[in-house]
């Protein structure tokens, strides 16, 4: 039996953890080292914590590198084991040459996008903001230019019109990590080639800010639905509810467009108003229009929302105890007026 491929898996998120579950039981993959970003503080108490990856890593006795930047130092440590192959998913970190000339097969990337659509950060989100039919996980070699590189392997998956970033993230990660465990002993033994993206076709998804979540009302309600999606878990579409003290956040989990009542068309965007209580889409069994708010297309029925400092709640349950939400013009969400 041929000896196990030396692989040094780099990563930082729960994207991550499918692939590295995978070559943690696939027989002919030895992982001789976990490089992740190092401890940011979470939660509440602001304590500092270690990534997903690095947690997994070490329940599994694999050895952890978690340096601010991959600098030589650290390219010495990984030279020093050996490896045949890198495997990267959403790592965090930059790899400069020196560390990729290290790896005899180079270092592959589990990408969150059908290469060369969406390289960048924020590909899943990307994909639900421009309406995609479909998204899906590439294996693409990593190059200097960022996710650039030429392309090993793609799957792909529709998306489903109640996608969030949340539930199309862990069904291309999972995509990701079984497209990995089955073409990379063949790219590492040659049998398969890398075909260079298009590049008349790439575009690019940025970094996802808190800024990205207020929400526009003048813009029509289908594309407010899918940021609402889009920004699901973070930064979460949000809107101004007026306040005595001038205006505090609105989170709005879940929308849905939806027809506005007769003479509505004339209030402001980002009025709300009653619904009519009209049956919502069948994606929606037993759910009808209660409040919904006026945009510069159409209208958008809200479901699910949530008050600063409360849990999210579905509109029926919001309405018994805040009745004046309908007749409401809600502001645009911009930190300078939540």
């Amino acid at each position: 039996m041929a000896a196990p491929l030396r692989i040094v898996f780099f990563g930082s998120p729960a994207f991550a953890l499918p692939t590295l579950t995978a070559l943690i039981e696939a027989p002919w993959a030895e992982i001789v080292l976990a490089v992740t970003q190092p401890p940011r503080p979470r939660g509440r108490s602001s304590r500092p914590e270690p990534t997903e990856v690095a947690a997994a890593a070490r329940s599994s006795a694999i050895a952890v590198l978690a340096p601010e930047r991959l600098r030589r130092e650290a390219t010495e440590q990984v030279a020093a084991l050996e490896p045949d192959v890198g495997v990267l998913a959403a790592s965090g970190h930059l790899l400069p040459t020196h560390l990729l000339d290290v790896f005899p097969r180079g270092v592959v990337n589990v990408h969150a996008s059908l290469l060369p659509r969406h390289r960048g950060a924020s590909p899943v989100a990307a994909a639900i903001l421009a309406g995609d039919e479909q998204s899906g996980a590439s294996l693409m070699l990593v190059e200097r230019r960022l996710d650039a590189g030429p392309v090993i392997a793609s799957a792909t998956t529709p998306i489903e019109p109640l996608d969030t970033t949340a539930t199309l993230t862990a069904r291309i990660a999972a995509l990701g990590a079984a497209l990995l465990e089955a073409r990379l002993p063949s790219w590492v033994a040659g049998e398969i080639a890398a075909t260079p993206q298009e590049e008349a076709a790439a575009s690019y998804a940025p970094r996802l800010t808190r800024d990205d979540g207020a929400i526009d009302w003048s813009l029509p309600a289908v594309e407010i639905g899918r940021r609402v999606r889009a920004y699901q878990p973070w930064p979460q579409a949000r809107a101004t509810y007026p306040s005595r003290r001038g205006g505090e956040p609105l989170l709005v989990a879940e929308a849905w467009p939806a027809p506005l009542p007769a003479g509505a068309g004339r209030e402001r965007p980002g009025t709300v108003v009653a619904g009519d209580g009209a049956a919502l889409s069948p994606l929606f069994p037993g759910r009808r229009a209660r409040a919904v708010v006026v945009t510069g297309e159409g209208g958008l029925a809200l479901l699910r929302v949530q008050r600063a400092g409360r849990r999210a709640v579905t509109i029926e349950e919001y309405l018994r105890g805040d009745p004046g939400l309908v007749g409401t013009l809600l502001g645009d969400g911009d930190p300078a007026s939540g």
